[in-house]
């Protein structure tokens, strides 16, 4: 072999070796980093990753979700970028399972994520019924449900959109708390946007509100009272 070949690959072994190293190092510190448990390892590894990606490079601040320990519970929140969901997985104590766009879910590349994850896909340009029905068997079942009722991400420039009426349902039928969150200090050049929102360095914030209890009020009731602290000016 000769000393041109025998250097490549040296260089090519060690460069492999030192990738693994660096892989092991970021998976002990996924682990280290984790505070909730999904029920799965590489799950579990995964949102200590997002702990990772939100508190030290987005400079995320927030409340945890005071959640119950146990027993179904909606968890909802303004939407203004694709960062949103991890945000409500890191604030929250409890597996979340998210309503998502039918397009979002089955995009390439994410969909085993958010299939493992237990997220439930809506078609927008249908009435929702199955993804409705999916919620509702969850709460049923004590599970976190996770939705955006202002529909799909929303520029702050524009008016406060109705919330859908498909929450206050979901809590009237199964019993469920509301948990109302407000999120902030996203990145404006991210605003509307998905991926660029994970890149894209933010100083952002969530904050929680006592949960609304949907069963106390008349279902118009209880969308204002939800809309009061979701279309909060984003200045």
């Amino acid at each position: 072999m000769s000393p041109a070949s025998l250097l490549f690959l040296t260089g090519l072994v060690l460069g492999l070796v030192l990738l693994a190293w660096g892989w092991r190092r970021l998976w002990q510190a996924a682990e280290r980093a984790n505070r909730t448990d999904w029920g799965s390892k590489w799950l579990n590894r995964i949102e200590g990753l997002f702990q990772i990606l939100l508190v030290h490079y987005h400079r995320f601040e927030y409340q945890e979700i005071p959640l119950p320990e146990s027993g179904p519970a909606l968890v909802v929140a303004n939407h203004v970028s694709g960062l949103d969901p991890l945000l409500l997985i890191v604030a929250s104590p409890r597996p979340v399972r998210f309503i998502i766009a039918q397009e979002q879910y089955y995009r390439f590349g994410l969909h085993w994520l958010f299939k493992a994850g237990g997220c439930i896909p809506v078609d927008r340009k249908s009435r929702g019924d199955e993804a409705f029905r999916a919620a509702l068997d969850a709460l049923n079942r004590g599970e976190v449900v996770a939705l955006f009722p202002q529909g799909g991400i929303r520029d702050p420039g524009t008016p406060p959109p109705r919330l859908r009426r498909g929450v206050a349902r979901l809590a009237r039928l199964s019993g469920a708390p509301v948990y109302p969150c407000y999120i902030s200090g996203i990145n404006p050049r991210v605003h509307g946007h998905v991926l660029r929102s994970v890149f894209l360095r933010s100083r952002v914030r969530l904050e929680t509100a006592p949960p609304v209890d949907c069963a106390e009020h008349k279902e118009l009731d209880c969308l204002k009272k939800l809309a009061e602290i979701l279309n909060k000016s984003e200045t």
